[in-house]
């Protein structure tokens, strides 16, 4: 009987660790489960969610343009019947002829803004300022001395402004007209940069003759 008690005493205890051996085994098995549960909590979250762009406005409507001057040949007279006027507009820019038909000329140049005004400059400061509206430029010329109002109506062909440069005996010749729409021509024909009145072209053809030299006065463009 005394040998038998530690027997018993030895196996109590071996079932004993066994036991505990079962619950650290079981509860290490729950952990590690719940720690992958975790785990996989994390790897798996939701994703972000993509922003949508946000919505473009529209784009501002482009201006309309401006309507370019169109081309055309203007003359007309001052507003004291003294002098003759020629405007020639191409592209926006412009080239004029003032003339008296006597010894008083200026040759003047520049642009055209889209609304039709005008400021053109030429040779000692003279300067010519117009507006076009509709079929009409209405502006004046300031010669230094004296300002000129004119009115230049839209001129057909042959109406319209010519020039003719040539050396004839030995003279530089320059020569400009107008042709205004009621025919009339109004000139000034330089000879070594002395003014006289122009001798008649044919509108048609442009020939002239000077000093017995057939010449051609050609349309002046700017």
């Amino acid at each position: 009987m005394k040998r038998s008690g530690p027997l018993f005493t030895l196996l109590a205890g071996l079932l004993l660790a066994l036991f505990m051996l079962s619950l650290n085994v079981t509860s290490g098995t729950r952990s590690t489960s719940t720690g992958s549960e975790s785990s996989g909590d994390v790897v798996q979250a939701s994703p972000t969610p993509t922003a949508s762009p946000p919505s473009g406005k529209p784009s501002p409507s482009p201006s309309p343009s401006k309507t370019a001057v169109p081309n055309a040949d203007y003359a007309g007279r001052t507003d004291d019947d003294s002098s003759a006027i020629a405007v020639t507009l191409r592209d926006g820019k412009a080239v004029a002829y003032f003339c008296d038909g006597k010894d008083q000329e200026s040759w003047l140049k520049g642009d055209v803004k889209a609304d039709g005004s005008m400021r053109l400059t030429g040779q000692n400061g003279n300067v010519l300022t117009g507006e076009l509206k509709g079929k009409r430029i209405r502006g004046t010329v300031d010669m230094g001395q004296r300002k000129y109002g004119f009115t230049a109506d839209k001129a057909v062909k042959p109406s319209g402004l010519y020039r003719a440069t040539a050396t004839v005996r030995g003279a530089e010749v320059d020569g400009g007209w107008i042709v205004l729409p009621s025919g009339q021509q109004v000139g000034i024909l330089n000879r070594a940069g002395k003014p006289s009145p122009a001798p008649r072209i044919d509108p048609e053809t442009g020939a002239v003759t000077v000093d017995g030299q057939r010449l051609t006065a050609k349309p002046v463009t700017p």
